[in-house]
């Protein structure tokens, strides 16, 4: 049984034994998932931040898969924005009111091009939990961050729970309620 793996950001190797079915049925799966997601979201979140009250914010997600490149490797790009900006973003200037992230989906990795907290590139490692929920663990300058994704009734809704640790302090927790908009496919 051959082992295929990532080195993280670069290419994905594979031992000399030959290809394992079990990579290439988790890759595809991958592929799948992230394809159910593309589209235009409404995003209704609730974040709670150390022990302040609980915070509302409304935003938007588009989704939408990238031609492929030359690495053979699945690429999305991200794009979020908020109409009513709020004093959410002026008190908390590590958040953005929009912006994007083109991320390519390598293995069991999803490489980002900018985090969220920075403009740091990310690495996410990726469990599949069942056909419809990934866990995503990233690590960077400090943050630690876990974030559930849940795809629910027919992908018309999504369940997103996200907890960031700072320097080992749990500093963050979102829940995000969001429902699909626009579906291209």
């Amino acid at each position: 049984m051959a082992i295929s793996y990532s080195s993280g950001i670069g290419e994905t190797k594979t031992s000399s034994v030959g290809i394992d079915r079990l990579r290439i049925d988790f890759d595809s799966n991958l592929k799948r998932w992230f394809g159910r997601n593309i589209g235009l979201w409404h995003s209704k979140r609730q974040y709670f931040f150390d022990e302040e009250k609980a915070i509302n914010l409304e935003m938007y997600i588009n989704v939408a898969k990238l031609i492929k490149s030359d690495s053979g490797f699945e690429s999305y790009h991200f794009k979020w924005w908020c109409e009513d900006k709020k004093d959410f973003f002026i008190k908390r200037p590590k958040y953005k009111s929009e912006g994007e992230i083109i991320a390519r989906l390598q293995g069991h990795q999803l490489v980002r091009d900018t985090s969220y907290f920075s403009d740091s590139p990310g690495i996410s490692n990726i469990r599949q939990v069942d056909e419809h929920e990934l866990i995503f663990e990233s690590n960077y300058d400090n943050w630690h961050v876990l974030e559930h994704t849940r795809l629910i009734d027919q992908d018309k809704f999504r369940s997103r729970n996200i907890y960031s640790w700072y320097k080992d302090q749990l500093r963050i927790v979102e829940n995000h309620h969001e429902i699909r908009i626009k579906n291209p496919n």
